[in-house]
């Protein structure tokens, strides 16, 4: 086998691997975007290929979860040519297309914002402009007619020679890592994709399934491979902890960036067991992103997928998530009108990393008041608007504005929804250092890598690669 590194390569997002069989079967494990990918979409578009590789090549793909920096390229797959399945869990699936759709919906924004700074400079712009970094709707439609679902731990035959399993990873409703079995020469060798690692004990998801079978090759990832979850406590006591203190101790506004998939569901069941079991104050709450509320009826329709504690919950409220002066928001209108809502509120926006998304203009709206806090939940790429709050820049650029950042800013990780290095490291050691024949780190920044290095190292584990973006293994 050959295995070819594509993405997430010394850096977080983008992950996609080619493996490739000795009979010159492909297979491509996950396809994601590169988030800190910017382009320029008022130039001429070029005639290079959007991948580094044949797309009408690939025989198969596999997709470990929704997430957009997993799943975001695979509607470019199929414009370039791919014809095959995409192999992931129904969940999975279910919220791959409306993270899909709602990226369609955004590149075409972005179609017509440069259509019209084209003509306010008089210069032509090619409509073969979307055919370069950009899909739309029908690409998804092209893309998500070609998904196939597995269920956890059933093994299933990809080809002649070659089977895949899906286990339970934590990280999202429906993530997996995948095991891929090969039988070359009369052996058989096996390779594990992590995806990413979820964490024990978080709000709605399954715990990390500890049922990792041995194999000869593992790729770990590595977001928190440099560091220890800080927070001790509960979620629902950091939360309560938080609101008390910004929003009844002051009349203030709880701003939080969070995910639309994954975070904002673990937030607002968080609120609905605070209200429902522990008395707290109903306050205001705005959830304002439409691709949130659809995200929320996928994990109303997966209860049995979630863990024990939400499932007993679900059983004795009747719901997971709605609960007295909680408000989901719609339009682009009644988002811009949060701003003049003058009582103590709590606002849930997307994105995550605030890095685009109606977030910004909430943060902007109050980025001046002294009476409002930004609760930072996860971790943020360098660079982004989330990276430089969490990092104390004392003023920031919000659409060509300047901002002086008079806001409380605060940040915990107990949403955090990546298992850390203390859970990395448990991963790993389900496998034994004698039979592992090499460890590969990917989806980390580089010191965060090196430092999880060290760490393997210490605990017995020896040729272990950090892969740089095209590099190339025999396996």
């Amino acid at each position: 086998m050959k295995l070819t590194f594509w993405g997430a390569t010394r850096q977080v997002t983008g992950s996609m691997y080619l493996l490739e069989l000795d009979d010159e079967f492909k297979i491509l494990i996950d396809c994601g975007r590169n988030m800190g990918r910017e382009v320029d979409y008022t130039q001429p578009v070029s005639n290079k290929a959007f991948f580094p590789f044949e797309a009408s090549q690939i025989n198969l793909v596999l997709l470990t979860h929704a997430h957009i920096d997993h799943s975001g390229n695979i509607p470019m797959l199929y414009r370039e040519g791919y014809e095959g399945q995409v192999l992931c869990t129904s969940s999975t699936a279910d919220l791959t297309s409306l993270l899909l759709y709602d990226a369609a919906n955004l590149n075409l924004k972005k179609v017509k914002q440069a259509e019209g700074d084209s003509k306010k400079k008089k210069k032509k712009m090619d409509r073969l402009l979307i055919k370069g970094d950009l899909y739309l709707q029908k690409d998804v439609e092209d893309a998500m007619s070609n998904f196939v679902t597995l269920q956890f731990h059933r093994r299933f035959r990809i080809a002649d020679n070659a089977w895949v399993t899906f286990i339970p990873a934590g990280h999202l409703l429906g993530a997996a890592h995948i095991i891929i079995e090969v039988q070359e020469n009369g052996e058989t060798k096996s390779i594990c994709f992590s995806g990413d690692i979820g964490r024990k004990d978080y709000p709605l998801h399954i715990d990390p399934s500890t049922e990792i079978p041995e194999v000869d090759y593992l790729l770990c990832e590595t977001t928190y491979g440099g560091r220890l979850h800080e927070d001790k406590k509960t979620p629902e006591e950091a939360l309560a902890e938080i609101i008390q203190r910004t929003c009844i101790d002051i009349p203030g506004r709880l701003i939080i960036p969070a995910f639309s998939i994954g975070r904002t569901q673990a937030l607002l069941y968080t609120l609905n067991r605070l209200y429902s079991e522990k008395g707290f104050t109903p306050i205001k709450v705005f959830s304002d992103s439409p691709l949130a509320y659809a995200s929320t009826k996928v994990y109303q329709k997966n209860i049995k997928q979630l863990n024990k504690q939400a499932r007993d919950f679900y059983e004795e409220n009747d719901s997971l998530f709605d609960f007295e002066n909680l408000q989901y928001i719609q339009s682009e209108k009644s988002s811009k009108a949060i701003s003049n809502y003058a009582e103590p509120c709590i606002i849930i926006s997307a994105s995550g990393m605030i890095s685009g998304g109606r977030v910004e203009q909430h943060i902007a709206a109050n980025i001046n008041n002294v009476y409002c806090t930004i609760l930072l939940v996860g971790y943020s790429s360098e660079g982004t608007l989330g990276w430089r709050l969490m990092n104390g820049q004392k003023s920031l650029k919000i659409k060509d504005v300047e901002y002086q950042v008079l806001a409380n800013v605060e940040k915990i990780d107990i949403f955090s929804g990546h298992g850390d290095q203390q859970d990395l490291v448990n991963f790993v050691k389900k496998q034994s250092p004698k039979k592992l024949k090499k460890v590969f780190l990917i989806h980390g920044e580089e010191d965060s890598m090196n430092t999880f290095k060290t760490l393997l190292e210490d605990e017995g584990y020896s040729n272990i690669e950090i892969p740089e973006m095209g590099q190339e293994y025999i396996l």
